[in-house]
């Protein structure tokens, strides 16, 4: 065999790496931190939380779609998919638990019904729905509770969020919040 075609000699130290490897790939997200730890320094109580303040301004400056008695639905600045909404109640209250038996029951109605909106208005074939509760769950802004309503379409994720940063919003914020709102009372 010549030089130029022998294998490398393998390099062996005692050097091992922590962890155990397992079938799982990974995809690093590293501006998505933004989202986690961006809204818990700047929400210090409920004068400057975005979901206390947003009922005291018009709905189309904060993006509500609904006003119930004991919550709102509005929807997400920084959507994941068109039509991405939050269920919020008034009470500045943290976790699922602090909600008392009447918010509990319009919580979930008005969950219900976003869904209905949301198929009405733009015919999603699924949804994702979810609470991240606490710091450590997740929750970007953690001190009042929020649920998310994201509507899913066959190939709606992609790749263009990770190699360049960018997610592709097909509609803007207000043309969803108008077709939404308009709709919310009139789908059963």
């Amino acid at each position: 065999m010549s030089e130029q075609s022998a294998a490398p000699e393998p390099v062996v130290d005692n050097f091992e790496l922590p962890g155990v490897p397992d079938a799982f790939q990974r995809l690093w997200t590293p501006h998505r931190l933004a989202y986690v730890k961006g809204g818990q320094e700047k929400v210090t109580g409920s004068h400057n939380c975005p979901f206390c303040e947003a009922p005291e301004r018009s709905d189309e400056q904060s993006l509500i779609v609904h006003r119930g008695k004991l919550g709102f639905v509005v929807l997400n600045l920084f959507p994941y998919n068109p039509g991405h909404l939050l269920v919020c109640p008034y009470r500045h209250v943290p976790d699922y638990t602090d909600l008392t038996v009447a918010e509990t029951a319009e919580f979930a109605a008005m969950s219900q019904q976003a869904m209905r909106v949301l198929r009405s208005v733009s015919s999603p074939s699924g949804f994702n729905l979810g609470m991240n509760q606490g710091v450590t769950g997740g929750a970007g802004i953690a001190a009042h509770l929020h649920q998310h309503i994201v509507p899913r379409w066959g190939g709606d994720g992609n790749f263009l969020p990770i190699i360049a940063g960018t997610k592709a919003i097909t509609q803007t914020l207000a043309d969803t919040r108008e077709q939404v709102a308009a709709a919310w009372n009139t789908v059963d």
